[in-house]
């Protein structure tokens, strides 16, 4: 038997040594979970508030990547130790990410649960991953320029928008990419109508051609454009600041703008990077950044408050207006396709 004196000094000992091995356990037995996400305002909500309460919950630190695009990055990093455990990008990239085996093509309740409460788009065989908010790709329009509100895609041909119209670089944006296939949709025989496609491309010019929506918007704002395609969340968000601007759904459909996380192959924390997708699946964290940025919730028992509720896509009648695009039939003719439109739109 030790005395009690022995005792203490002996306690005392193993406290120094666990307070000298505390960082290096620690540091061992913490995860680092690697993603990618949005600047902006949605930079600001995920890491003021979303992230941090994930790194609580899951005893975890998020690596979080802002700096756009992530794709290359990925291509770049070795498969079996990737630069991301966790891609939220578009469809669009998804997909080409998919077809390099960068990414896993499905994600079932199996893995997150809350998938299970989904709207049937964000896991359609549109989607590789699962979709976590969507936008709808419509026009936006100023309403102190004497305009009808548009109701259909053609009202962007009036000829009254000469000049005045906006549009996208098509090699480079996906919003532009999808109002290439729509107006195929439009004036042709459906989404894949090339033909049709160019030859109402053609008919827009002149257009006034921009690499991002940021740019749309700030055109929109400036009276620099008077209609132009975009995403409803890039106009909604200026809502209650006075600004003359409007957006419309046309009537043949709204094209699906999708924010989508899939998980790498190679991670070797899957099992987090899972828990991380069902986490922003959440009823409460899909209507914290909804409202705070006016994407459109993928789950369906998120209940948003009226203002939002009314615009954006929380019922299954609105749900039925959107229409997702073949991403992976576009991304194998898209050289073709670029080489097309840029000398349709510098002739």
């Amino acid at each position: 038997m030790i005395s009690r004196r022995k005792a203490l000094h002996a306690g005392a000992g193993l406290a120094v040594l666990a307070t000298v091995g505390a960082p290096s356990i620690l540091h061992a037995q913490t995860k680092t979970l690697k993603i990618t996400t949005w600047g902006g305002k949605w930079g600001e909500v995920m890491k003021g508030t979303v992230l941090p309460a994930f790194e609580k919950e899951f005893k975890c630190t998020v690596s979080a990547d802002q700096a756009f695009p992530f794709v290359p990055k990925l291509q770049a990093s070795s498969k079996n130790d990737p630069i991301y455990d966790v891609l939220h990008t578009n469809s669009n990239e998804q997909w080409n990410s998919f077809t390099e085996g960068l990414v896993m093509e499905k994600i079932t309740a199996k893995e997150v649960p809350n998938v299970a409460d989904v709207y049937p788009y964000a896991v359609s065989d549109k989607i590789v991953g699962v979709t976590i908010f969507t936008s709808a790709i419509g026009l936006g329009y100023r309403t102190d320029k004497g305009l009808t509100k548009p109701t259909s895609w053609k009202d962007l041909a009036d000829p009254k928008l000469a000049g005045a119209r906006g549009g996208y670089i098509i090699p480079v944006n996906s919003l532009g990419q999808a109002h290439l296939m729509m107006l195929g949709k439009v004036y042709g025989k459906g989404l894949t109508d090339l033909d049709a496609a160019y030859k109402a491309l053609e008919a827009l010019k002149p257009i006034k051609l921009v690499d991002f929506t940021g740019q749309m918007e700030k055109m929109l704002l400036s009276g620099e454009v008077s209609e132009g395609v975009i995403h409803d969340s890039g106009v909604y968000r200026y809502e209650g600041q006075n600004q003359p601007v409007d957006f419309a759904g046309p009537s043949e459909g709204v094209l699906a703008l999708e924010q989508v996380l899939n998980v790498t192959p190679g991670s070797k924390v899957k099992e987090l990077g899972f828990a991380y997708i069902d986490y922003m699946l959440r009823p409460d964290i899909q209507k914290m950044l909804a409202e705070a940025v006016w994407y459109s919730p993928a789950n369906k028992k998120v209940k948003l408050d009226a203002k939002y509720d009314a615009k954006l896509l929380t019922t299954e009648a609105k749900v039925a207006t959107l229409i997702q695009p073949d991403w992976k039939w576009y991304n194998a003719r898209k050289e073709d396709i670029d080489a097309r439109v840029t000398k349709i739109l510098k002739g």
